[in-house]
C-alpha cells in the first residue's frame, strides 16, 4: 500500500460533489470505512462516495465497477453497491471516484455468519445468479482466476511464512489440499462472471446471515472455482455441503478440488493479514485471522498428506 498524496475529508467530498454533482452536495457526509483501495464516505442515508486513496490500481477498478455492475445488479438476490454517478479527475482531486448506493450490514470479519442453512442458501443463491457466461470484452482477472499452478510461488511463500511463525498445526495437510487442487483438471466451460474477491470484509451480515455483497473492483470472467472457495472461507462449520447442494449447476468434482485450492490461498492470506493486524503492522486486520484459521481447519479436516490420492495421469 502507498501513502495517499491527498488527505480525503468530508469537506473535500462535499467540494467534489458541488463541482460535478451539485444536486448531491447538500446531503450529509461522514466517513464509512477505509479499505485496501478506496475510502468510503456515507452520503445521506442511501448513497456512498468511494474515492481511491491507497493503491494505483484503484482508478481502473472503480471505472470497471461503473461500467459493468449496473447491468448485473438487478439479477442478484443480495443487495450490492450500484454505481450511480462517476466523478472525473480534476485539479481538486486527480483521480476518478464514484457515487454508489449504500448497502447496510456489518462486514463478516466483524460479525461472521452463524445461521448455517440461511447463510449457505444466501451465498449459493447469489453466486448461482452471478455465475452466468460473461460477454465478449468482459474484464480479465487481476492476479487471480487463472490455473492454480500459476500461483504456486505465492502458495509456497505464504505456507513457509505461516509455518515459520508457528501458525499452522499441520502444514503437510495444507500442502496436500493445495497439491490435490493443482492436479485437478482445468475449467473448460465458458468464462463466467465472478466477484473475484469474496473475503470476509466484502460480505455483509445481519441476524446471522448474509445481507449484502460489496466491492466489485475485481469483477472478472473466468473459472467459478475462484468464487466457490468462499464456502470454506465465509460459512460456519458444516455449511459448505449445504452450499454445494444449493448452488446451480451443481459443481463437478474437479471444480470443487480447484475451489479448495483457491480457499487454501485465501485462508493463508487471511492468516497473514490477521497476524499483521495483531502486531500493528501496516495493512494488517486482526479480524481476518480467525476466518483464515477456521477455513484451513475445515479444509484439512478430512484430508491429510498420506490420504490424498496421486494425481490422475
Amino acid at each position: 500500500m502507498t501513502l495517499a498524496e491527498i488527505e480525503i475529508t468530508a469537506q473535500l467530498v462535499r467540494e467534489l460533489l458541488r463541482d460535478q454533482h451539485p444536486d448531491l452536495a447538500d446531503l450529509p457526509v461522514r466517513l464509512g470505512a477505509r479499505g485496501w483501495d478506496n475510502q468510503l464516505w456515507r452520503l445521506g442515508d442511501d448513497l456512498a462516495v468511494r474515492l481511491p486513496w491507497a493503491t494505483a490500481s484503484a482508478d481502473a477498478l472503480l471505472r470497471k465497477e461503473h461500467m459493468w455492475v449496473p447491468a448485473l445488479a438487478p439479477s442478484l438476490p443480495l443487495p450490492v453497491p450500484v454505481p450511480q454517478r462517476l466523478g472525473e479527475p480534476s485539479e481538486r482531486f486527480p483521480r476518478p471516484w464514484i457515487v454508489t448506493t449504500w448497502v447496510p450490514g456489518t462486514p463478516a470479519d466483524q460479525a461472521p455468519a452463524t445461521r448455517a442453512a440461511e447463510a449457505a442458501g444466501a451465498l449459493a443463491g447469489f453466486l448461482t445468479a452471478l455465475h452466468r457466461p460473461a460477454p465478449e470484452g468482459a474484464p480479465a482477472g487481476r492476479d487471480r482466476g487463472g490455473p492454480l499452478a500459476d500461483y504456486a510461488d505465492g502458495f509456497e511463500y505464504q505456507l513457509k511464512s505461516a509455518t515459520e511463525l508457528g501458525l499452522l498445526p499441520d502444514p503437510d495437510a495444507v500442502r496436500a489440499v493445495w497439491e490435490d487442487a493443482v492436479a485437478a483438471p482445468d475449467w473448460t466451460g465458458p468464462s463466467l462472471w465472478l466477484h473475484g474477491d469474496l473475503h470476509p470484509a466484502n460480505l455483509l451480515t445481519a441476524d446471522g446471515t448474509f445481507c449484502g455483497v460489496i466491492d466489485f473492483g475485481d469483477l472478472f470472467a473466468g473459472d467459478p472455482a475462484c468464487d466457490l472457495a468462499a464456502a470454506w472461507i465465509l460459512l460456519p462449520d458444516g455449511a459448505a455441503e449445504r452450499f454445494h447442494a444449493a448452488y446451480r449447476p451443481a459443481p463437478d468434482p474437479a471444480t470443487l478440488r480447484r475451489a479448495r485450492g483457491w480457499a487454501t490461498l485465501k485462508a493463508l492470506a487471511c492468516i497473514s493479514i490477521g497476524e499483521a493486524g495483531l502486531h500493528g503492522r501496516p495493512g494488517g486486520k486482526r479480524t481476518w485471522g480467525p476466518p483464515g484459521h477456521a477455513s484451513l481447519r475445515r479444509l484439512t479436516a478430512t484430508v491429510r498428506h498420506r490420504d490424498v490420492p496421486p494425481p490422475a495421469e
